[in-house]
């Protein structure tokens, strides 16, 4: 862009100094200028301008030593060569490169060995040790010179080849001396003494010793950028005028690095470890090891925290996402008192405590300090200057000595002197506009042609800006009443008579000849009229031994015109006050006045006694503590002597610049040699004036505007010499000179040096070297301290870059340099600054750090898409000529092809970040970061900025990066998973996954499986933390899913086609893909969906097949061997079949088939599986209890003792466990419900019907076969007498009893269900009553033996009692037929009694 080749030294006009001479090694070794010949190698690729997608390098072209400005635009961008800077070995800078962090900002791409070492003594890479160890060899110059030979001829204007042989030498001096210094040898690289240097030969000068003295070269060269770079950005930062930071910034978060990070997991494991004193529940430490597991353990992650892209509020909020889900999710508890927001608020809380290594038992005081020490959260607070200097220091390796330098010798922190600079620095701009304007020819090349007029126009409106934004600055301290300002040209441009000048004004100058009234109407008297705050406390008073102590005095304060002020009360023996009374005023020369009185007792005294007075004039610098003063004694005063004991200080407004008593001669004004009190008042940030006050008056009695004079230290004049006057110097304008002197020789240095901020001039006074200078050094070191950081400055080599002019550096290219990586709000700040005071173009540096951004990317670094958007729409809308402030800008050649560079690059960029967003976008964080980086895609895809982009080519362009991106997904969670195996090389394109063949079947399912696991659990991290940022792409976020299982879903099927066809094993896959895919919104019944269902239906329907068979066959030959054995509910058989039965239902019905009508077919073939098996049981099973109960025959069967077989109760109980579980296996969840099960239910009901009766029928005979035995006692029967020859008592009816309780004990613990048990007692109760009842009817005429009569009470009464105790009702046991057989037996047993 434009700028100025010009080197002349601003004060003499010599070019770069080559004339100086060095001396020798063993002393300081004054500025060492850089060879005019070996600076520049335009062959080296690393000093080309990177063009493609490498990062920015410096490229340099010879600079033209001209006396005057050159502002041509070469064909070739071009770096303006800067001021050069020596080395030493003892006082000079470090010209080393290599940072203490190893930190390269000004990267060479084709010389990656190179390092900066800001060591302050070598000079040294990573591939050379040798070159810092002595001289240049002679011949080394010689052939240096003759490579650059040309290029030195080209140069018409710099001096002759002598010169540049001699900057070449004292190069080779000084890069000996520093090397010296540091390794204590003074061998040349060649390892000859430099006491024998051979003849220079160029035979003896090798391709690598060339090679290492350019790369030398090269690195002091960008040390010479850093410093005057540095020196730039200091001035912006000592004084800003266009720019401030923000006091409402955005919440910044500390970012993590790889130690902290690394710090974090193991804290997190030490909490699961138990290593910790925090309590928490079970539900919180599996949050936290879900947590630690799946995020802290990720690759993703650490690469996220390489790149810098992650802070602590990333975490956090992870973590918080992660247990919001699982605490919503949970049902919500009635009986507990704490709430589910409550419950969040406690874990996040024990989470930062985690995160920050707090454990519970510490007090808070320790949790407060560890907060504060380790990535607090806080928002960036406003940067003092201080951190903004150490900022940049770290930014450009610069060290703390080479920073006090510019410091001093700048005067950083005088903000007069920085504002005096920002004026001479636009002052230069405005010139430069103005001869760019003459001379159109060497403006840069634009896209049009008309845009010439508009660029300088657009140079002088950018300068004018700044001078109203300088000016707008406040001049603290005048009259409340706001000066009237200077009246301006139409341009705002300065133009002064004098030349030498660096303010121009169109205004006249005002001067006052006596009459302030006649003075241009832009100044008033106002504008001079300052405040000042006169403090003045009043201490002790000595000299009151004739007063008695007991009397009381005081003091009384006053500025002459002003309030008046009295002391508290004392006592005469103890007169001592700490009053202090401030007076503001107007006056530059007040007096004040203190009276000491003392308090007189009389009742009727209307005055205190007046003891002593004094009067004083002071000004600005006064300024006196604990100062005694002896007062005037009134004549009634006895004392001998009077003193007090006062401070006074006159505080000096911000805008009074210098005061002070002087001789001064003029011929507008002050037109008599005298002295008078001058002060040098500021209005504006443009307008200053000297004026002179008389005592006691606040308005100035003369005044001279100092707009377009120049001030200079002069010669004493022999005519106006007086005994205080002997320093003089002058302030000179074209038609006056006013002459002044001082009594000082300080005195005199600080007028010079505030005038010249004021004046704004571009030549620097420079004080006269005299026997009283150097006399006076030892006694006047605060007067001299400015003109001793000059001249060690200068000595140093730091002028040259201190007073560069800045109009001559092209601060484009420095400006690239120094915008690199994520900039903080700090940084920001600073370069605005820079940018708006230097003229850097703000397409161009949106240009340069879009570059930087984008090699950053490449590099691995996270960068953050908002800085890019913002400079990309920056530079599209400057390019296209549509900038949102509407107005006309022009646009260069340079940027246009930039941009279109750029923003190619952009748009690959961006593609690749969609494509890997799960990569580059670890978990969504950084926050917003894919969201903004869509927005800022869409901008990029934008041909034309004031035409968007279509929906339908952006939707194109996303889907293609979504396909790119489920492939990339899945290959690389599948390569996680170790399912695919190694891939030949050869077919690496085509990705065909090459399995290991040794893997058995079960162990590529389980692989598989794992696989899904992976998948599913990739896709929700994608729903949960990406789902937002594509919301407007939703449709093809699914389509990318779909992709993504197709990819699965090959090698699915061919893990599946080698599964055994017996092998079952793939049925959890199905189970785990169905489960995730059904209750997923958009993938249910989608092509992957479809795909699986058509995969596993063949499987389902053999598998059903097969286990129908297995069953049928079970209960075929498990029947046939069972042994009939109690078990759980019924025999092994029943229970194994109902088991299976269940199973296969359980099996199928969580299987969630995702077709309906097939899955209602599954369910129906397995209901009427589950009936017809369960029928084929009762069959079986009804058959063998046939048999069993027939065996005994009809006589041991029947007998008495008779017990009924276990094996027939364990066959009521499977009939009754069948039952039980016909209606879960046989009832249908829909259509006809009881299609299957109504059948069977009333099947086995049938079958327990005749159970029951046959065991009632087996029960009753052994009571018809007691009561058989007991007929053979009937009256009148042959055997009755025979038999009661026995005298038998009631053994039969005990018999019975007998085998009544044990039968009813063997139903009630062997048939598992009461009910049927009861129905069975009830029963059998009800036909045995009736049975006896039948016998007893068929004896009614005969009477009983009583035999027979005592085992039927026997029988009746113990069976009544029994049938009672297991739970028969009492309405069923004292029925009509029992009640007839009681009053039977009764009578019997009253008639056998009678008899």
């Amino acid at each position: 862009m434009l700028h100025d080749s010009s080197d002349e030294d601003e004060g003499g006009g010599k070019g770069g100094g080559a004339d100086k001479k060095v001396p020798p090694i063993n002393r300081a070794v004054a500025a060492l200028n850089r060879p005019t010949a070996n600076h520049v190698n335009t062959g080296s690729p690393s000093l080309t301008t990177k063009s493609e997608h490498s990062s920015p390098t410096l490229k340099t072209t010879p600079s033209h030593f001209s006396p005057q400005p050159n502002f041509h635009a070469p064909s070739t961008p071009t770096q303006r060569t800067l001021p050069k800077i020596p080395t030493s070995a003892n006082n000079s800078p470090s010209v080393s490169l290599r940072s203490s962090t190893n930190t390269n900002l000004f990267p060479e791409t084709n010389n990656p060995s190179m390092v900066f070492n800001t060591d302050t003594t070598s000079i040294k890479s990573d591939d050379s040790s040798t070159l810092s160890e002595g001289h240049l060899h002679p011949s080394q110059q010689q052939q240096q010179q003759q490579q650059h030979g040309s290029v030195t001829k080209t140069r018409s204007q710099q001096p002759t080849t002598t010169t540049s042989n001699a900057n070449t030498s004292n190069l080779s001096k000084t890069l000996a001396t520093t090397t010296s210094s540091s390794t204590g040898t003074t061998s040349s690289s060649t390892g000859i003494p430099i006491d024998r240097a051979p003849s220079p030969s160029p035979s003896l000068i090798s391709e690598r010793e060339r090679e290492e003295n350019e790369r030398v070269e090269r690195e002091l060269e960008l040390k010479r950028k850093r410093l005057q770079i540095y020196v730039f950005i200091c001035r912006c930062i000592a004084c800003p005028f266009n720019s401030k930071q923000s006091s409402d910034m955005a919440r910044k978060h500390l970012k993590i690095t790889l130690v902290q990070y690394g710090v974090i997991k193991e804290r997190f494991l030490a909490f699961l470890n138990g290593k910790t004193h925090i309590e928490a529940d079970e539900a919180f430490i599996n949050a936290v090891r879900s947590y630690y597991e799946v995020f802290l353990k990720s690759e993703r992650v650490g690469k996220m925290v390489q790149s810098g892209g992650s802070c602590s509020d990333d975490f956090r909020d992870v973590f918080r996402i992660n247990i919001e889900k699982r605490v919503r999710s949970l049902p919500d508890i009635d009986s507990l008192k704490i709430s589910k927001d409550t419950v969040l608020t406690l874990w996040m809380s024990k989470f930062d405590a985690i995160y920050r290594g707090q454990d519970q038992d510490l007090d808070n005081s320790n949790r407060r300090l560890s907060k504060a020490n380790y990535m607090s959260t806080s928002a960036e607070l406003i940067m003092s200057k201080e951190q903004l200097y150490d900022m940049f220091q770290n930014v450009l390796s610069i060290k703390k000595f080479e920073h006090q330098f510019p410091k001093a010798y700048a005067q950083l922190d005088n903000n007069d002197e920085q504002a005096a600079t920002i004026r001479r620095e636009l002052d230069g701009r405005m010139k430069q506009a103005e001869s760019l304007q003459r001379q159109r020819g060497l403006m840069p090349k634009f896209v049009h042609k008309e845009m010439d007029t508009l660029f300088v126009d657009e140079l002088k409106k950018s300068i004018n800006d700044l001078m109203s934004n300088l000016e707008s600055l406040p001049v603290r301290g005048g009259s409340e009443q706001k000066p009237l300002r200077s009246k301006r040209g139409p341009s705002h441009s300065r133009h002064g008579s004098s030349s030498s000048s660096g303010m121009h004004s169109s205004t006249k100058s005002l001067h006052n000849d006596g009459n302030l009234d006649d003075s241009e109407a832009g100044l008033s008297k106002l504008a001079f009229v300052l405040n000042f705050n006169v403090n003045i406390t009043c201490k002790e008073v000595r000299g009151l031994k004739s007063i008695p102590t007991n009397r009381i005095v005081y003091c009384t304060m006053e500025v002459e015109g002003g309030e008046k002020y009295r002391t508290e009360h004392a006592e005469a023996g103890k007169p001592v006050w700490e009053s202090l009374a401030e007076f503001p005023t107007n006056q530059i020369l007040p007096i004040i006045k203190v009276k000491l009185y003392m308090e007189n007792p009389g009742i009727l005294s209307l005055d205190d006694n007046k003891l002593g007075k004094l009067s004083l004039q002071i000004d600005p610098t006064f300024n006196k503590t604990n100062w005694w003063i002896d007062m005037v004694k009134c004549k009634n005063t006895l004392t001998d002597e009077l003193k007090v004991k006062l401070d006074v200080r006159m505080e000096k407004p911000q805008n009074l610049k210098m005061c002070g008593w002087c001789y001064a001669r003029g011929k507008n004004v002050w037109k008599s040699w005298k002295r008078r009190y001058y002060a040098l008042v500021q209005v504006s940030q443009y307008c200053f004036a000297t004026c002179s006050y008389r005592e006691k008056k606040s308005e100035p009695t003369e005044m001279m505007p100092l707009e377009g004079y120049t001030v200079d230290y002069a010669e004493p004049d022999n005519g106006l010499v007086m005994q205080d006057a002997k320093y003089f110097f002058k302030a000179v304008r074209e038609g006056d000179v006013v002459t002044f002197a001082t009594n000082e020789e300080n005195e005199r240095h600080s007028w010079v040096q505030a005038l010249y901020r004021a004046t704004g001039q571009s030549h620097k006074p420079t004080p006269p070297i005299t026997a009283t200078n150097k006399s006076s050094q030892g006694t006047t070191a605060a007067g001299q301290k400015d003109q001793q950081d000059a001249d060690r400055s200068k000595k140093l080599g730091f002028d040259e870059y201190i007073q560069s002019d800045p109009c001559k550096f092209d601060h484009h290219d420095l400006f690239k340099t120094l915008q690199t990586g994520w900039l903080s709000p700090g940084q920001s700040y600073v370069l605005e600054e820079y940018c708006s005071r230097y003229g850097v173009r703000g397409c161009l540096r949106h240009l340069y750090y879009l570059n930087d951004l984008l090699d950053r990317a490449e590099q691995g670094f996270m960068i953050d898409p908002q800085l890019l958007h913002y400079s990309y729409v920056f530079c599209a809308s400057h390019v296209s000529g549509s900038r949102p402030d509407s107005s006309a800008s022009t646009v260069t050649m340079e940027e246009k092809d930039r941009f279109n560079e750029i923003k190619e690059r952009l748009r690959q960029f961006l593609e690749h970040q969609v494509t890997s967003f799960r990569f580059s976008f670890p978990f969504g964080r950084p926050e917003g970061a894919l969201k903004a980086t869509l927005s800022l895609l869409e901008r990029v895809l934008t041909k034309d900025i004031s035409a968007p982009i279509s929906r339908e080519d952006i939707r194109f362009f996303i889907r293609k990066c979504l396909e790119n991106a489920a492939y990339t997904n899945y290959t690389r969670v599948s390569d996680q998973a170790k399912i695919e195996g190694e891939r030949e090389s050869q077919q690496q394109n085509d990705n065909e996954t090459i399995y290991n063949t040794d893997d058995s079947p079960r162990k590529k399912i389980d692989d598989l499986i794992h696989l899904a696991e992976l998948c599913i659990e990739l896709l929700q991290q994608d729903s949960e933390h990406y789902q937002e940022a594509f919301q407007q792409y939703n449709d093809l976020l699914i389509e990318h899913e779909e992709i993504f299982w197709s990819l699965f879903a090959v090698d699915m099927e061919h893990v599946i086609d080698q599964q055994p066809i017996e092998s079952w094993d793939s049925f959890p896959l199905f189970q785990l893909l169905n489960d995730y895919l059904r209750v997923h919104d958009s993938l249910s019944n989608g092509r992957f969906h479809q795909q699986l269902r058509d995969t596993f239906a063949p499987l389902v329907i053999r598998y059903v097949d097969l286990m129908e068979s297995c069953i049928a066959q079970s209960i075929h030959k498990g029947f046939e061997k069972e042994n009939w054995k109690a078990r759980t509910r019924g025999c092994a058989t029943s229970e194994d079949m109902l088991w299976k039965l269940d199973a296969l239902q359980c099996f199928i019905r969580d299987l969630h088939w995702p077709d309906e009508m097939f899955g209602e077919h599954l369910e129906k073939r397995l209901k009427q599986m589950a009936s017809d098996m369960i029928e084929a049981c009762g069959k079986r099973v009804s058959r063998h209890f046939e048999i069993w109960i027939k065996k005994g025959g009809l006589i041991g069967g029947t007998s008495s003792d008779y017990l009924l077989p276990s094996e027939c109760c364990v066959m009521v109980n499977v009939i009754l466990d069948c039952k039980a579980q016909a209606l879960k296996l046989c009832a249908l969840h829909s259509g006809d419900l009881h299609q299957y099960h109504t059948r069977i239910d009333e099947y086995l009901e049938k079958i327990l019907g005749d159970m029951s009766r046959a065991l009632i029928q087996k029960l009753v005979s052994v009571l018809d076969s007691v009561l058989k035995k007991l007929s053979r006692y009937d009256e009148g029967s042959f055997f009755a007498q025979i038999l009661s020859l026995a005298k038998p008592i009631n053994e039969d009816g005990q018999a019975y009893v007998s085998c009544i309780n044990a039968n009813l004990e063997q139903l009630r613990q062997k048939v598992s269900d009461e009910i049927f048990t009861l129905n069975i007692f009830e029963e059998w109760y009800r036909q045995q009553t009736h049975f006896i009842f039948t016998w007893l009817g068929e004896r009614t005429e005969i009477s009983l033996h009583p035999y027979q009569l005592a085992c039927l009470l026997l029988i009746v009464k113990k069976t009544h009692g029994s049938f009672e105790l297991q739970g028969v009702q009492e309405k069923d046991l004292n029925s009509q037929a029992y009640t007839t057989i009681i009053q039977r037996l009764h009578f019997e047993e009253t008639a056998n009694a009678v008899k």
